[in-house]
């Protein structure tokens, strides 16, 4: 199914919200992990990278380029529960950060 103007303008703002909710937690980073590191084949680059930083260097990062490019978004989407599981345990509650790509994977996912 293709995804009309507002679904994907929809998904933009939300990797904004993800962004900011990275921001705001102080998880956004300025330098990129070396190349190696993003050339994981495990699943959110366990292996290699933190979650956060799969997050914003992966995610986001392949989710901007589709968009600009006008390619096709993923058709579903499950972030929502690795973020769950990364904030188990921790200071930082990570609430706002799960509800933004709670949206996101409803965004992606949604079919209607």
């Amino acid at each position: 199914m293709t995804r009309s103007f507002n679904q994907v303008g929809d998904v933009a703002d939300q990797l904004l919200q993800i962004e900011l909710e990275l921001r705001q937690l102080g998880l956004w980073e300025s330098e990129p992990p070396p190349p190696e590191a993003l050339q994981s084949t495990q699943p959110f680059c366990i292996d290699t990278l933190v979650f956060t930083q799969w997050l914003q260097f992966v995610f986001v990062a392949r989710m901007k380029v589709l968009i600009e490019s006008d390619h096709p978004l993923p058709a579903v989407s499950g972030v929502a529960p690795m973020a769950e599981e990364h904030f188990r345990g921790r200071p930082e509650s990570g609430a706002g950060l799960i509800r933004a790509l709670e949206e996101m994977d409803r965004l992606l996912s949604d079919r209607s």
